[in-house]
């Protein structure tokens, strides 16, 4: 299993790579893998405001439905449309073309009480 040390990490599975202001937010390749075959992405529509850890939308594989839950509480700027018609993109490649939104953080500072690569690996064992 990859866990990229420049990502942040959720207890429930999400990553969030910021690039300034904007998070990219996706799923691990931990949580990719225990779902199976990544069949369908349900994400909010853009301009949606989030709360940190609030439900936003769902992955359905071909062994369960799982929900997805944003680590940091902003808006939904960017939604990675390539999902719509590829949802294996997250099994593939999770960390890169599988990303699932990309929210304006309403506070950055949502990210220091995020785990590290290395707490999460703790995590998972």
């Amino acid at each position: 299993m990859i866990f990229p040390e420049n990502l942040k990490y959720s207890k429930e599975h999400e990553w969030v790579k910021a690039d300034g202001t904007v998070a990219a937010i996706g799923i691990t390749d931990y949580a990719q893998d225990s779902l199976g075959d990544v069949v369908y992405v349900e994400v909010p529509p853009l301009g949606k405001e989030l709360a940190a850890m609030q439900e936003f939308g769902v992955v359905e594989s071909v062994k369960s439905v799982s929900s997805l839950f944003c680590p940091v509480a902003g808006k939904v700027v960017d939604r990675n449309a390539a999902l719509e018609k590829q949802p294996e993109l997250v099994n593939d490649s999770p960390y890169d073309s599988g990303w699932i939104i990309k929210v304006e953080m309403a506070n950055p500072a949502d990210l220091n009480s995020l785990l590290s690569a290395a707490d999460y690996q703790k995590l998972l064992k």
